[in-house]
């Protein structure tokens, strides 16, 4: 059965963790125990039972009423297997919404009927324009508290289709629901008969598989070497491409060739591997191999000091001309400075003025790094086409290359 990663996002309070509650229940994913566990805890509280609880496990979630970290959440339908990632919708958890959504190949944005489009709508929806997320479900929520009507649906979808055609978002389906009381997310509402789409299950089943790089050229970042019964193994993810016994490979970014001379898996005997999985590699020749090295093959990768970007600025500090920062690209990290060529509000897509860039605000930057990187388009490999920014070891922004 093929798996989906799926990430909602949306403004605060508007139902993420109701909704992934629902479709856990709905769905009969629920661990044995659990739903009792929730039953105990919210009595416990002096609160009446809700399915939020189901996703909001940690105390200080649970006593704030807030999500502040990013979850992983799995259910099922007959089609697939989903991984949800539940992003936070606060303000202040801009980061752990960024990293969630970079893991997806699918994006929910819940949008509540009554509060219709807010600012943190618009700065989700941005960044799921930014890491180019194509398959986009929008669920317009809490239909229950405006009586289940199609007008008040009707002016949320125009105003958000507005933003979203700015932003060059397209969403596959836009679907009413009310998450707290199940309609439209399992079985069709008789609450909403005008509405005549999917459900919300249904509109899951719909998207594309999760896709692999499977073909092409072969990147191999180097993630760790480990020396074992005399062999030197580099250990690392494949994103791209597939590596096999005897592949005619070269280790970037400064440019040797060698051949693979075995695959290492714990208690297999391996010939080949191809993209998505975690493998170590040993090679022909005895090179000097290190973590950011990238072992490739097919097409030469772009190895550069020159990047252009979109980033997304997270720092508490606004980031001045000439501030030394740390990129991080796959197991890449090197010294850099960023050149913000046009900076954005995040949330109204006004263009700013000069000036420093500051907390959710993005850019349109030249990024040059002290030494050259192996880096690619997003839209060719994600997986190095991807950064994040680090300063005093916290993440402070993150982008995409293009």
């Amino acid at each position: 059965m093929e798996d989906l990663k799926l990430v909602i996002v949306g403004h605060v309070d508007h139902g993420k963790s109701t909704l992934i509650g629902r479709l856990l229940l709905d769905t009969n994913s629920l661990p044995d125990g659990k739903l009792e566990e929730i039953e105990e805890t919210c009595k416990k509280l002096g609160r009446e039972v809700e399915l939020a609880y189901i996703t909001d496990n940690l105390r200080e979630e649970r006593e704030q009423g807030i999500t502040i970290d990013t979850a992983q959440i799995f259910f099922k339908t007959r089609k697939r297997n989903y991984v949800i990632i539940d992003a936070p919708g606060h303000v202040e958890f801009v980061k752990n919404m960024v990293t969630g959504a970079s893991q997806a190949q699918a994006a929910v944005l819940l949008v509540d009927a009554g509060e219709g489009v807010q600012e943190q709508t618009r700065r989700h929806a941005y960044i799921l324009g930014l890491l180019d997320l194509k398959q986009v479900i929008v669920a317009m929520n809490k239909m229950d508290l405006v009586g289940y009507r199609e007008e008040r649906f009707k002016e949320v979808e125009e105003e958000l289709r507005k933003f979203l055609t700015t932003i060059n978002v397209t969403p596959k389906h836009l679907i009413p629901i009310s998450a707290k009381d199940g309609d439209n997310i399992a079985a069709r509402s008789a609450k909403m008969g005008w509405y005549t789409g999917p459900t919300f299950l249904e509109a899951l089943d719909l998207l594309g598989a999760q896709q692999k790089t499977l073909g092409g050229a072969l990147r191999y970042p180097v993630q760790d070497v480990y020396v074992h019964g005399g062999k030197r193994i580099f250990v690392g993810r494949v994103e791209s491409g597939t590596i096999h016994v005897g592949d005619e490979v070269t280790v970037y970014p400064d440019p040797r060739m060698t051949k693979i001379k075995s695959i290492e898996v714990y208690m297999k005997d391996k010939k080949e591997a191809e993209a998505g999985e975690s493998i170590g590699v040993t090679t022909k020749d005895k090179l000097f191999i290190e973590r950011g090295n990238v072992i490739c093959a097919g097409k030469p990768p772009k190895v550069t000091d020159t990047l252009d970007a979109k980033v997304f600025w997270m720092g508490k500090k606004p980031l001045q001309p000439g501030d030394k920062v740390t990129i991080r690209i796959a197991t890449q990290e090197t010294e850099c400075t960023v050149e913000v060529k046009k900076r954005m509000n995040s949330s109204t897509l006004e263009e700013l003025g000069p000036g420093p860039l500051e907390n959710n605000e993005v850019a349109e930057a030249t990024i040059k790094t002290d030494n050259p990187v192996v880096a690619e388009s997003f839209n060719d490999i994600p997986e190095l086409g991807r950064f994040v920014l680090i300063k005093d070891n916290d993440i402070i922004a993150g982008g995409t290359l293009y």
